[in-house]
């Protein structure tokens, strides 16, 4: 035994590195740390960026107005001429957005001398416009305050921060997932032919470039080219003449000299011999126009045209815009020349050995885009808009002759343009950026607070850019490359099944790291620059291409010796700790661009870690953090390619001779809301998938300061608990402060026969005693507008209904003297919360708009609509303040007390969800020979064919937790290192006090008192009430509303609409021949109109003004019959006779 704790302490030991990093890093890390480099160095290279620095005029050659430094402010609010700080809480209560002033110093021209503007106290100058803040990021209010400190800004501590607030919602900017820019991907097309496709992305533009192999010819696909271009005149436009030194960049061996062979006598039978002529050719083939430049037509398009030959544009072409991302100066194409032949080399390998096709869907050839990266296409946009139409108002102001005053553009600049284009995008999450025509839908969602796992959740939920109505298998499945990167079982079930994803508990998603430090270390450790050396010397053995982000370095003659020692590098500190560098094929990777994710694991030396028990020691006692473990190179960040080249042990037993790193714990390949399952590991797979979808809509504390929110809709457990059987996960995530569940004592029985199908049967005397109670807040709210014609909207208290009597219609029973709901009342169906009042005349000016008589003002209430049966609900709150339009808004929040009913559905953690079918008083319970009763009862149909034995060892370890008095541990994996109970000690426990080592109890009947004939497993298990209520979904009506245009029932329940007898129960009801029944159905209960018809033409007849139907062809009275037909038939015709269809009617009878 003492062998057996020594080898385990360790080990047990190096789960306090957990703690620690989610300390360093955060829950939201990855979405905070892309605001804040935004922030701090994306901004100002948006604003360097050679398009955008300088805005000229060309009126006036002498004036430009040029940027030097941009400021982000602290959130702050101008009113009544003061500046206030803004905190979060106040936004969402006011309808405001968190927002920070932007500010720029500018240098320009005005009349004759230049006017330099510096700002002060780390503010700019001129402020051009608001960002929206996220919460917890390096300008938020809320960064570095203590709990208490959070307390006093109405904040909850434990909330993750991440996300916006804007007009008062919380919006979420959604992680998307893309393929990598800038790397060359080998893949077949729907013919099976081999395609090397590249998609450059620079700051100025985007292209994709494809290489493509027809009839065994190598061709270069690109939009800029009206047909696909033999790649060797590429080439030669480039400057490679001979057919030799093409061989030579691509590679000499046999199978690829036969291969390039057609490409080459193609070439030769274009009869393209030197560069001159590869550029003729290339020119005749550029998009646009087909004429010769400079002859004909007239416009300011032959007028450019004129300017620059075709084979310029050609040059310019190959230049600027295939592969662009690879940089060319001065005309010298050396690298992108390089560039092509590793393409076609790898294309070639993929023809000789299938192996060598890329798959899109492995993870390391995805990019991750987050917040920060999506705000700065959109705020680079926003800015050229600005400057374009600054440059619009200087042409126009300069090209007039006599100004009055000097022109000071300064004064120009509009700050609306970024606020309200910044708000927009992220209020309605459509991001629209014309350079690169994106246009996205649906990239912020609405934070939702269900419950506090569903906030966190969210904030780690990533989407694809996939169309969910394909069928397509392949970026649905769990792809291996995926291990701990990715939550293996949080996905939603249905149409975005594996398509939405979300990350697990360690994953960290990098920015973007400079590369030229980078690329000088490189080529100090032995890299030689690609230009330097002959063609045929890249081709020797050993020797590997260096590859920086997509572009090449260069050559390393000992590839595995620079590999190792540039890890070492970056373990001692001298290279960022988020750049990985892998081998792959013949080709060494170096990757320092943002969106790859990553994790931390411990390194090995030859199978032993290197972080050992002093290590951990110092970290216990606060000396060392997390960040001291990657400086002092016992931890690194692997992503997923160089993840590859590794060995990972996951328990510290496991470490053999070839290791090179180990897990530092196995259960973090979950994510947050998988991590809150006990023992998932002894589930089903699907089961662990269904309690993620289910773990957010549970009940529970939303937040701390959830007393504080006004939020649409609310949903708070009275008595939540914590878990008996509990996770690390939940511990980490401080699920253990906001429970979202109670413990239920569940006997696992069929009783009573109203258990079937999942269902549960309760005991009365628990829910009186407040098991499952929960309160459901609902917000009504309103605005007070201010119209054009000074009039505006007010709330009074209702005039009496007639001038002599002081009582007042019911429906104004709750209202105070300022015309709203006073705090506290009770309320029944259809009372008015807020008496509003709107101008009749919004439009024409009125002489005295402060005093209008009552007559002029129109009814417009807030009114409750109500619940029939149930608690009575009671008005909580009422907040009257102010928004940014300077008009008054009222919000009054509405408080119901519900207890668990008939219908109402409940979950345990494992995927075991099931209503309510029956509540039976305590006396007719069963109860055991202590007289415990159970809460709840459950069929035990419910295990076999689910297989959730994780269910049974959690009954069995909440137990042991009733009985020792210590929460129990059901950690994912965690049995090896001690996270984990394991059954047997639980069992132990058990019998020690004095229950069955299984769990089973003897009981006796409620109903005749003689004991059961079987033994019963029951015990404790945590147990969630879902949002799903029977009181929100129950709904029927007799008579009712009508929709205008048919005469038939309206739909939905919200607006009271009938049930709908569909086109397959029709079938059921012919099918039965039944049809005075269908006829009442579909016609008499729901829009029977009586037509009269005109028996001769057969055209519906009308009503004259004296009474007499006529004929609408004949105008006589004679042959008119009456006729019953649906209202929507009629309607038909009368269409249909309007679009010059003539429908006529012919009656059997007449």
């Amino acid at each position: 035994m003492a062998d057996k704790a020594a080898e385990a302490d360790p080990v047990n030991q190096k789960y306090a590195l957990l703690p620690a990093f989610l300390q360093a890093k955060g829950l939201i890390r990855q979405h905070v740390s892309s605001f804040n480099h935004f922030i701090a160095s994306d901004l100002l290279k948006i604003i360097k960026a050679k398009g955008n620095e300088r805005v000229c005029c060309d009126a006036d050659p002498n004036f430009y107005l040029k940027y030097t430094n941009i400021y982000v402010g602290r959130p702050s609010l101008d009113e009544d001429y003061m500046q206030t700080e803004l905190t979060p809480n106040q936004c969402r209560l006011r309808d405001q957005t968190y927002s920070a002033p932007v500010s720029v110093d500018v240098e320009y021209t005005r009349g004759k001398d230049v006017v330099i503007r510096k700002g002060k106290n780390g503010a700019g100058a001129i402020l051009i416009g608001r960002m929206p803040i996220m919460l917890r990021s390096d300008r938020c209010v809320l960064t570095g305050k203590s709990e208490e400190e959070l307390a006093c800004v109405g904040e909850c501590p434990l909330d993750p921060g991440g996300y916006f607030v804007v007009k008062g919602t919380e919006k979420v900017i959604l992680i998307q997932e893309q393929l990598s820019k800038n790397r060359i991907i080998i893949d077949t097309d729907s013919h099976g032919a081999i395609v090397a496709s590249v998609t450059s992305s620079t700051h100025e533009r985007k292209s994709k470039t494809n290489l493509v192999n027809k009839h065994g010819r190598l061709l270069l696909k690109h939009n800029a080219f009206t047909e696909d271009v033999n790649i060797v005149i590429v080439m030669r436009a480039m400057g490679v003449e001979s057919d030799e030194e093409v061989l030579q960049l691509v590679g000499t061996e046999g199978p690829f000299a036969a291969r390039l062979t057609p490409t080459l006598q193609h070439c030769k039978e274009e009869g393209v011999y030197t560069r001159q002529q590869a550029l003729d050719y290339l020119a005749s083939k550029v998009k646009g126009g087909g004429r010769p430049p400079g002859n004909g037509g007239s416009g300011g398009g032959t007028f450019m045209r004129r300017t620059r030959s075709r084979v310029d544009e050609a040059r310019d072409i190959l230049a600027n815009v295939v592969l662009c991302h690879v940089p060319v100066v001065h005309f010298d194409y050396q690298q992108k020349v390089t560039y092509i032949a590793v393409m076609m080399r790898r294309m070639l390998y993929a023809m000789l050995d299938p192996s060598f096709i890329d798959d899109r869907d492995y993870y390391g050839n995805k990019r991750l885009e987050l917040a920060g990266g999506l705000l700065a296409l959109l705020f680079e946009d926003l800015f050229k808009r600005l400057n374009s139409d600054l440059k619009r108002q200087a042409d126009t102001s300069l090209s007039k002759a006599n100004r009055a005053t000097q022109f000071d553009i300064a004064k120009c600049i509009r700050t609306d343009t970024i606020t309200f284009g910044l708000e927009h995008a992220i209020s309605s999450g459509n991001w629209t950026i014309k350079r690169f025509r994106m246009e996205r839908k649906g990239v912020t969602q609405v934070l939702s607070r269900l419950s506090f796992i569903s906030a966190v959740g969210m904030m780690t939920r990533i989407t694809s850019q996939f169309e969910k109505t394909r069928k397509v298998s392949g970026p649905r499945a769990l792809q291996p490359s995926q291990w701990g990167m990715l939550c293996p079982a949080d996905t939603p079930e249905g149409e975005s099944c594996g398509l939405v994803k979300n990350l697990a508990l360690m994953t960290h998603v990098t920015t973007d790291e400079e590369e030229v430090p980078i690329a000088r270390l490189a080529h100090i450790m032995g890299v030689e620059p690609a230009s330097l050396i002959n063609q045929s010397e890249l081709r020797e053995r050993g020797c590997a291409l260096v590859i920086l982000n997509g572009n090449i370095l260069g050559v390393h003659r000992r590839p595995k010796y620079f590999v190792r020692s540039f890890r070492e590098m970056r373990r001692r500190g001298r290279v960022g700790e988020f750049v990985s560098v892998y081998m792959q094929h013949d080709t060494v990777q170096i990757a320092s661009d943002g969106g790859r994710v990553c994790r931390p694991l411990i390194i090995c030396d030859a199978g032993v870690p290197r972080v050992r028990q002093e290590h951990l020691q110092l970290l216990r006692e606060g000396k060392w953090t997390f960040n001291s473990f990657l400086y002092n190179g016992l931890l690194e960040y692997l992503d997923v390619n160089e993840e590859n080249n590794s060995l990972v042990a996951l328990y510290e037993s496991n470490c053999g001779p070839r290791v090179t790193h180990l897990e530092i714990e196995p259960f973090t390949i979950l994510g947050v809301v998988a991590g809150l399952i006990p023992f998932p590991h002894h589930n089903q797979s699907p089961r662990n998938t269904y309690q993620c979808a289910m773990g957010k809509q549970a009940m529970g504390n939303v937040a701390f300061n959830q007393l504080n929110r006004m939020d649409t809709l609310l949903y708070l457990l009275c008595y939540p608990q914590r878990p008996l059987l509990t996770t690390k996960t939940i511990e980490l995530v401080g699920f253990d402060r906001l429970g979202a569940g109670q413990n239920a004592t569940v006997a696992v029985m069929s009783y009573s026969g109203y258990d079937i199908e999942d269902a549960i049967v309760m005991n009365r005397a628990s829910l009186d005693r407040g098991f499952g109670r929960c309160i459901v807040l609902r917000k009504y709210g309103t605005s007070l507008k201010k119209y054009a014609n000074r009039t505006q909207d007010r709330i009074v208290l209702p005039a009496a209904a007639t001038p002599a009597s002081t009582t007042r219609p019911t429906k104004f029973r709750i209202l105070d003297r300022d015309g709203i709901a006073a705090a506290g009342e009770v309320l029944t169906q259809g009372e008015v919360l807020i008496n509003k009042q709107m101008p009749t005349n919004t439009r024409d000016p009125v002489s005295n708009p402060a005093a209008m008589p009552d007559a002029f003002y129109r009814n417009a209430p807030v009114s409750w609509k109500g619940y029939s049966g149930g608690e009575k609900c009671v008005v909580d709150k009422v907040l009257i303040t102010s928004n940014d339009d300077c008009s008054c808004v009222v919000k009054v929040l509405v408080r119901h007390t519900r207890r668990p009913e008939l219908g109402d559905k409940f979950s345990s953690r494992h995927g075991q969800k099931g209503v309510v079918g029956s509540i039976w008083s305590q006396s007719d319970m069963p109860f055991s020979e202590r007289g415990l009763v159970p809460d709840l009862i459950m069929n035990p149909h419910g295990f076999p064919s689910r297989m959730t034995v994780g269910k049974m060892i959690e009954l069995l370890g909440s137990k042991a937790a009733v009985c020792t008095g210590r929460f129990h541990y059901g950690t994912a994996f965690g049995e090896p290192a001690g996270l984990a109970d394991k059954v047997d000690s639980i069992s132990q426990e058990l019998v020690e006090a004095g229950f069955s080592y299984s769990g089973k109890d003897f009981l006796h009947s409620g109903i005749t008192g003689e004991a059961l004939e079987a033994y019963i497993f029951m015990g404790p298990v945590y147990y969630q009430k879902l949002k799903h209520m029977v009181l929100d979904k129950m709904h029927a009506r007799a008579r009712g509303p009508r929709v205008v245009l048919t005469r038939q029932p309206t739909e939905g329940r919200s607006r009271d609409g009938g049930l709908r007898l569909g086109e397959m129960e029709r079938d059921c009801l012919i099918g039965y021949g039944a049809s005075m029944l269908l006829l009442e159905r579909l016609m008499i209960s729901s829009d029977q109109f009586e037509v009269q018809v005109c028996t001769h033409c057969g055209l519906m007849g009308y009503q004259r003004h004296d009474g007499v139907l006529v004929c609408p062809s004949t105008r006589s009275s004679e042959h008119m019959a009456g006729l019953k037909l649906p209202y929507a038939a009629k309607l038909l015709f009368q269409e249909l006779t309007a679009m010059n269809i003539v429908p006529r009617l012919h009656l059997a009878d007449s």
